[in-house]
């Protein structure tokens, strides 16, 4: 099953050295895009994942020595292929107090009726998805709404929820599915409610938060639905506590890192409202003096944007990697301050576009292994 601490790298067991080669090989057979490249040099897996275990498993790891990535994409070091999601949801938490077998739930749809401890719940967003993770419910999802790409649920939620049963699509989510489910619950946000929050509600009672009210205050509301407001409660006070912690670990205030987003056709500076931009924020990652504003976006001839003493690049799918490989491989973007001093970082789509407490506490093991860092192959 899926609970939440990332694979160190320092003093490793032997047990966790086998994770990690055990890691490795799962993520050259089931890899995004930009694994893709090297998944038929047989000996190179072999390599890369023997690397893994002389850099990972030394009895001494200094937390200041330099990051080694296994892969680059055009020249930037491919961050967390060797993410542990054997830990990403934790055991299940205890219901909230309550004084019958349902409770009223007040939402960005309206006010619904759930149960208080909900067995059969179908999720219609990723935002939910990674919520019923985080409050260790996850096994209780009956149907989800998939994602696009080569696996229907985000890696960073591990391998157990790719066997839950799909149910439409987040823009439309398939209402017949739903209901053969027999789900008590179903949860998501007001962009996956497309079918409609009252033939939803004719099914099961529904929870729907406002995706443009901060992941926190989404994660909240979906845990409320959920009957675990109070281990929501808990729950982000250890982000925001591991949060700190990693940021005096890292000396965070002493970079100004840049955050861009390559769709197929745009590249996009992640701001201060975006996802990636209020993680940052609490870790205190000081953000270039162009980049301290809202998400915008910037093309070819301004990319001095982008600029920052680290950039990390975030990659929408295979068009937005194509995109983003003709970018980097550019005289303009070589210039760049970061990408001479290679310091520029390819990170996962799903984890840094995210929208929830899992998303956020892996995007937290992704600064440990990388902000003082520099690609070396």
């Amino acid at each position: 099953m899926p609970v939440s601490a990332p694979v160190r790298t320092r003093n490793r067991t032997a047990s966790d050295c086998l994770q990690v080669a055990r890691n490795c090989t799962a993520s050259f057979r089931y890899g995004t895009a930009w694994n893709r490249a090297v998944r038929h040099r047989g000996t190179a897996v072999a390599l890369l994942c023997a690397a893994l275990l002389v850099a990972g498993c030394s009895q001494n790891d200094d937390a200041s020595s330099i990051v080694r990535t296994t892969t680059n994409i055009a020249g930037a070091g491919v961050v967390g292929l060797d993410r542990d999601t054997s830990q990403a949801c934790p055991l299940p938490s205890a219901p909230d107090p309550s004084n019958g077998k349902t409770r009223t739930v007040t939402h960005a749809a309206g006010t619904s009726e759930v149960p208080a401890d909900p067995q059969r719940v179908v999720v219609l967003s990723t935002s939910a998805l990674d919520a019923t993770c985080a409050v260790g419910l996850w096994e209780r999802v009956v149907g989800a709404v998939p994602i696009d790409g080569p696996r229907p649920q985000p890696m960073y939620l591990g391998y157990g929820v790719l066997k839950i049963p799909a149910v439409g699509s987040a823009a439309q989510p398939d209402l017949g599915q739903i209901a053969a489910l027999h789900p008590d619950l179903i949860i998501g946000d007001t962009s996956a409610g497309a079918s409609g929050f009252t033939a939803l509600q004719a099914i099961a009672p529904t929870v729907l938060a406002d995706s443009a009210s901060g992941w926190q205050t989404e994660f909240t509301t979906l845990a409320a639905g959920l009957g675990r407001r109070g281990a929501a409660v808990t729950a982000l006070e250890n982000y925001r506590a591991e949060a700190r912690e990693t940021g005096n670990v890292l000396a965070a205030s002493q970079s100004q890192a840049s955050a861009v987003r390559f769709t197929a056709d745009q590249m996009q500076v992640q701001g201060s409202n975006s996802f990636a931009g209020q993680v940052l924020a609490d870790v205190g990652v000081q953000r270039p003096t162009a980049q301290r504003g809202t998400s915008f976006d910037v093309t070819d001839k301004d990319l001095i944007k982008v600029e920052g003493d680290i950039i990390y690049v975030i990659f929408a799918g295979e068009s937005g990697e194509r995109y983003g490989r003709t970018v980097l491989r550019g005289d303009a973007w070589k210039d760049l301050g970061a990408a001479t001093d290679k310091r520029v970082f390819a990170v996962d789509d799903t984890v840094w576009h995210g929208d929830g407490l899992t998303a956020a506490r892996a995007l937290l093991a992704d600064l440990r292994g990388s902000l003082n860092g520099f690609v070396t192959d």
